[in-house]
């Protein structure tokens, strides 16, 4: 298995590009608009309120049968979330990222919420660095895009994830007025781990309401 030589300088290039494509321009458009509930028409020849029952009655309202309501309401509930392993203990944190390669065999694709869920748990257990801008520091800490990743080489997410998570934090800071890239919002003197944990809730939860 190739050992993966992505950087975090080239994780965040890579992302704002993808970020400034029309395509993407166009899944982030509107992200937080619901689709609206489709109008069923009513049919003219529908029959009168029974006498016994309120014209009021909730069972009027439905045009169409209980059992079809339900299996349209299963149909719509979000995948179950992947089964969760726990991360390497403080030495996984320390050792090179190449010695946890054999995670990543028979692992499934992820959306790049759940990949970002990933990242914040790294930074919450193995800690957030934001000085030098690399992987991690000696103690295992990581920086965004280093979570983002050693989250990958732990076995989660794909390439085409890390890069898709990394354009939902651009598209996060580029609502937030930060029009420069992740790395230099991570190690801006006044940043603490504090900000990049909200900063990745509230891109998750953006991905997350746009489907991704």
């Amino acid at each position: 298995m190739p050992t993966i030589t992505l950087t975090p300088d080239q994780l965040d290039r890579q992302a704002a590009r993808l970020h400034d494509t029309e395509a993407w321009q166009q899944i982030v458009a509107g992200w937080d608009i619901t689709t609206p509930e489709p109008v069923r028409p009513v049919s003219p020849d529908s029959a009168p309120h029974p006498p016994d029952r309120h014209p009021a009655d909730w069972r009027d309202l439905l045009s169409v049968p209980v059992d079809q309501l339900i299996a349209d309401s299963v149909r719509t509930l979000p995948p179950a979330p992947p089964r969760e392993r726990p991360l390497p203990g403080r030495l996984g944190a320390i050792l090179p990222d190449r010695l946890h390669a054999w995670r990543r065999i028979g692992q499934p694709e992820l959306r790049p919420s759940t990949h970002l869920a990933y990242a914040r748990q790294i930074l919450t257990e193995w800690g957030w660095q934001n000085t030098p801008y690399r992987l991690r520091n000696a103690r295992g800490a990581r920086c965004i895009c280093g979570a983002l990743l050693t989250a990958h080489r732990l076995g989660y997410g794909s390439l085409d994830t890390v890069d898709r998570a990394g354009a939902w934090l651009i598209a996060e800071l580029r609502s937030q007025g930060w029009t420069d890239l992740i790395g230099p919002w991570n190690r801006h003197p006044s940043r603490t781990a504090s900000d990049a944990l909200a900063l990745l809730d509230a891109t998750i939860r953006r991905a997350s309401f746009a489907g991704h």
